[in-house]
């Protein structure tokens, strides 16, 4: 796409720091395991009882399913965005809007993009998201690092558009 980048160049990455990743995860599963707790010991009826113990193995699963997610890290690349573990999230060329505006429905310190075709759901909790032509990035990341990066994918739009 550039001819000033190697396309495989990483110019920008996404990652979770460890403090953010275990505040993040524990949340989670101090969550699960007090919901837990109350459904085991103070539930006022057994369909109560029952209803606390799927909420708190939903949240457990949920802080594994983080833990799992955030040992991985978004790069973008003058081609487009992907996961550390091989996954592609989005093509620069498939890219219609990006969106990181203050009232957008965008994860924590992170942005929002809508792609021209759709793609399969994917969901890496705390790291991004991908549901159809939307997509999100960010979460327990920093925002100072989606901010780069989405001045960078700015940047490669802007190229792009006037290539094109």
């Amino acid at each position: 796409m550039s001819s000033r980048f190697d396309d495989d160049e990483i110019l920008a990455t996404v990652a979770a720091s460890p403090a953010r990743r275990v505040m993040g995860v524990s949340m989670l599963a101090a969550l699960g395991l007090l919901t837990l707790y109350v459904g085991a010991s103070t539930a006022p009826g057994f369909g109560w009882q029952v209803f606390l113990v799927i909420i708190a193995g939903i949240s457990l699963w949920l802080a594994y399913r983080m833990w799992q997610a955030t040992a991985h890290r978004v790069e973008l690349t003058p081609l487009g965005l992907r996961c550390s573990d091989g996954v592609e999230i989005v093509s620069i060329a498939d890219l219609q809007v990006m969106d990181r505006g203050f009232f957008a429905f965008k994860p924590s310190n992170g942005f929002l993009m809508r792609s021209r075709t759709k793609a399969p759901r994917a969901w890496y909790p705390g790291l991004w998201w991908r549901t159809g032509r939307r997509i999100g990035v960010g979460g327990v990341t920093p925002g100072s690092q989606t901010k780069a990066m989405t001045e960078i994918i700015a940047a490669l739009m802007v190229e792009r558009d006037h290539k094109g």
